[in-house]
């Protein structure tokens, strides 16, 4: 049994537009944790200056996805919700783990090497090392959980790499302090991955990851989008012109329509298997309609809220306010404990 207190862990980054595969990916499973679990929930906004941000868009994008938190069901009262640069215990123990992780291991980092391109020599150095902050955003609340699509779990990989270095090269200095369990200071956090449309993919290219920077707006469902974008997007989709099969692995070799049958499956909260059993043989003249209706039911009232929460930014900013003072609570000890492990002379009490 973990000495830790269970505890989840997560966060969005503002980076603008937030889209279905936000929402399905991160957002609608932080609101179903928070039921089960204690749970932290961030808006990673030191992350989103890795690379060039304007400061007004910034801090608009901030609010909406604090906005969009709360209107896909997360209890600020409940779970905590705050931006990342109002703890400035994110930024020290980031410089910690800078010096615990290995410039090998960050090198590795498929999303740098993705993100920077051909032209890593003028990409920022917080872009290589902002995997470094991440570890640092989940150990900091000693989080022993964290939500993840597939294209995140090999930054967790390297948060548990750190705790675990972390731990083992100041064993002696922990057992001396009387700071650590068996596990050490850090634990090692767990991913939870699960449901469908994990991986949401672009309405126009099944075989991409839906995204913001698509040039075309058909090609994802933003989360303000209304109920005539949403039905004429997916309308649009692109298809195949196979009827849906009857099993999962009719679909092995058709990612446009599987990526439609995904996003109907977590929508619904059920699974591809059950969305297939119902609807095999379907043509997509059939099965779109039937999609278009699920998605309009389940987003439009998220849309509604979002805009209703961005004519109050003194709501907002006040739930983050609250939520910073609320996660600096729990912050603190845990980076005083690291400083006096790692040998810093402290005079502040």
């Amino acid at each position: 049994m973990s000495a830790f207190e269970a505890r989840v862990f997560s966060g969005v980054q503002p980076s603008g537009n937030l889209h279905l595969g936000n929402y399905l990916g991160a957002i609608k499973r932080f609101a179903g944790l928070q039921s089960t679990h204690n749970c932290v929930y961030c808006v990673v906004d030191m992350h989103a200056i890795t690379v060039w941000q304007d400061p007004a868009a910034l801090q608009a994008a901030i609010r909406e996805v604090a906005s969009a938190y709360i209107a896909a069901g997360i209890d600020p009262k409940g779970a905590i919700i705050f931006n990342q640069s109002q703890v400035s215990g994110h930024a020290e123990l980031a410089w910690v783990f800078n010096c615990i992780a290995r410039m090998g291991w960050l090198s590795r980092m498929t999303q740098f090497k993705e993100k920077a391109g051909k032209n890593r020599e003028n990409a920022s150095a917080g872009l290589f090392v902002y995997p470094s902050l991440m570890a640092a955003d989940i150990l900091l609340y000693k989080a022993t959980h964290v939500p993840v699509g597939e294209d995140q779990k090999q930054h967790l990989e390297l948060t548990r790499d750190i705790a675990a270095k972390f731990n083992n090269d100041y064993a002696e200095r922990i057992a001396e302090l009387g700071l650590g369990a068996d596990e050490g200071y850090f634990p090692m956090t767990e991913p939870l991955i699960s449901g469908a449309a994990t991986r949401v993919m672009s309405l126009r290219d099944g075989t991409k990851k839906m995204s913001k920077s698509d040039p075309s707006d058909l090609a994802r469902i933003n989360l303000t989008d209304d109920a005539d974008a949403i039905a004429k997007k997916i309308r649009k989709a692109k298809t195949d012109t196979e009827p849906l099969p009857a099993e999962e692995d009719g679909l092995k070799e058709r990612p446009d329509a599987a990526n439609l049958v995904g996003i109907y499956a977590a929508l619904a909260d059920t699974d591809v298997a059950s969305v297939l059993k119902d609807h095999a043989g379907a043509q997509f003249s059939t099965f779109k309609p039937a999609l278009a209706d699920l998605a309009v039911a389940k987003l439009s009232p998220i849309a509604d809220e979002m805009r209703r929460l961005k004519d109050d930014p003194g709501f907002i900013d006040g739930v983050l306010a609250d939520g910073a003072e609320r996660a600096d609570a729990i912050a603190r000890p845990v980076l005083r404990g690291v400083k006096d492990i790692v040998g810093f002379v402290s005079t502040r009490k």
